[in-house]
């Protein structure tokens, strides 16, 4: 401690032998005096000059030592705290692991649903997306397995064929006879091969089948293209193909699916009509949907059996046509809907035959 006065004498030191400084700025400081630096905080009062001051070491010493005990209590916790929290984590993760080991020790075959009862509300959001995966899951396998049985039946029958014309044909005597059995076995090869195409579009078109990429698709231009494709077959059959109403429409949707789709819309129409028959295609714009339609002048479809042909394999009673695989509105059936879309089978209102009706959003 140190007094002045107004006139700069000092009047008092608490330390007589302590190097200090002379005097020092009023308020709080840090100075130097000798080798060590000091705080000081000086006021005036009265015509005097008070000053304390005090060494910045052994300031630092006490701020240490406070911190020390201060933090000691802290680090001898630190263990104590890992502790605790081990055991909490440890006991909140038992349900992960309870549902990790339920899932674990599954059967590839048992997609049933992970119960929710006592699952901490915490992870549930969790079990509900395992459980629409194990579903996911549970209906491709499905449709896998539907699809390999379809196919062994079907495909099934045409093999024996093609065996049996193949025998005919290797133990034909004449000329003619061996023409004849291996334009037979020409035919038989041209269905199967058509059946195996339409087995394989379908399986693309599964609803659990890849995602294919969104894009925009023109059905007016897809339809043209369609028709242009197909004319040489119509043609051969003296079928008048052709577009009767033509509005640009664009829907988001799998560009090749939708190809698919009108494709065999245009096959089945041409593969039914009989010679010197007509075959239509419109595509409209209507309010929020897209309305695409295939008409014919065949035989038309009976109205208790509309809902069946949408059936795989399954073809009407009476129904003469060779090449069908029973495949076709199926495929299209499964294509409208993986696009939100609805089909419906009716007569046309100028003649006779099937009209299709396919409904789309529209973009």
């Amino acid at each position: 401690m140190q007094v002045w006065t107004d006139d700069g004498q000092r009047v008092y030191l608490s330390h007589p032998h302590a190097r200090l400084f002379e005097r020092a700025q009023r308020g709080i400081a840090t100075v130097r005096s000798g080798s060590e630096d000091w705080r000081v905080f000086s006021v005036e009062q009265r015509g005097h000059i008070f000053q304390a001051a005090q060494p910045l070491n052994v300031r630092r010493t006490i701020a240490w030592e406070a911190a020390t005990w201060v933090l000691l209590p802290v680090l001898a916790a630190i263990p104590l705290f890992g502790l605790f929290i081990w055991v909490a984590v440890g006991r909140g993760l038992n349900p992960l692991r309870a549902i990790a080991s339920a899932v674990q020790t599954r059967s590839p075959d048992l997609l049933e649903p992970i119960v929710e009862e006592r699952t901490p509300t915490e992870i549930i959001p969790l079990v509900g997306a395992i459980n629409r995966l194990l579903q996911r899951l549970a209906n491709a396998l499905s449709a896998q397995r539907r699809f390999v049985a379809d196919a062994a039946h079907e495909l099934r029958t045409p093999r024996t064929a093609l065996q049996l014309q193949a025998q005919l044909a290797e133990g034909a005597r004449t000329e003619a006879e061996r023409v004849t059995a291996f334009a037979a076995l020409h035919e038989s090869l041209k269905r199967e091969a058509h059946l195996v195409e339409q087995l394989l579009a379908l399986a693309r078109q599964e609803p659990d089948s890849t995602t294919r990429p969104v894009e925009q698709v023109d059905l007016d231009a897809l339809a043209r293209l369609l028709i242009e494709e197909k004319l040489p077959l119509a043609e051969a059959k003296r079928i008048d193909l052709g577009m009767v109403r033509s509005e640009r429409a664009t829907v988001h949707g799998d560009g090749n699916a939708l190809r698919i789709m009108l494709r065999n819309l245009i096959d089945n129409a041409i593969r039914y009509t009989p010679e010197g028959g007509r075959v239509d295609v419109a595509v409209a714009r209507e309010a929020a949907c897209v309305i695409l339609e295939v008409s014919d002048t065949g035989p038309g479809i009976p109205n208790a059996e509309r809902e069946r042909v949408f059936d795989r394999f399954y073809r009407p009673p009476g129904n003469d046509v060779p090449t069908g695989s029973g495949l076709g509105l199926a495929i299209v059936k499964t294509v409208v809907e993986k696009h939100d879309g609805t089909v419906v089978l009716t007569e046309p209102s100028d003649h006779s035959g099937l009209l299709v009706r396919v409904s789309l959003p529209a973009e």
